[in-house]
């Protein structure tokens, strides 16, 4: 003996840890897709509880914050790879929240402590929400 540990195994991820990891297959443009109707979703039923109305350019002057932040998530974490990912959406949910918030107070919109967490939790529950519900149908199939 040489006084040296022998090489522990690699551990590899196998199954349902993998496409965890991984994301279900939802193809990138799809999840793109659901991502920008999540946050369009925010953004009209927060402009119906406010009673502003939902007009095109009205709807798209809230929005374009948020989108861009969804865009900078997305590119961020290189959300092509594994855009149905637990991990890409914790990325473009950060992201959606921190640059549309900043957005939004750099231009005059304000960005009061209550909206920011409404935001925060409305967004989580949506950006994460279909990806876990894709997770669970992909799952589900396997069984």
């Amino acid at each position: 003996m040489t006084g040296t540990a022998p090489p522990t195994p690699r551990r590899t991820l196998r199954g349902a840890s993998r496409r965890a990891l991984r994301g279900t297959g939802v193809p990138a443009p799809a999840a793109a897709v659901l991502d920008v109707a999540a946050v369009l979703a925010f953004v009209l039923v927060g402009r119906r509880s406010h009673a502003e109305g939902l007009d095109l350019a009205g709807t798209l002057g809230t929005a374009w914050p948020f989108l861009a932040g969804l865009a900078t998530g997305w590119v961020a974490a290189r959300g092509w790879r594994a855009p149905s990912s637990r991990r890409t959406g914790a990325a473009v949910w950060a992201a959606a929240v921190a640059v549309g918030v900043l957005l939004r107070a750099t231009t005059g919109d304000g960005a009061p402590v209550s909206f920011v967490v409404v935001t925060a939790f409305v967004l989580a529950a949506l950006l994460l929400g279909w990806r876990v519900v894709a997770a669970l149908v992909g799952c589900s199939g396997r069984r």
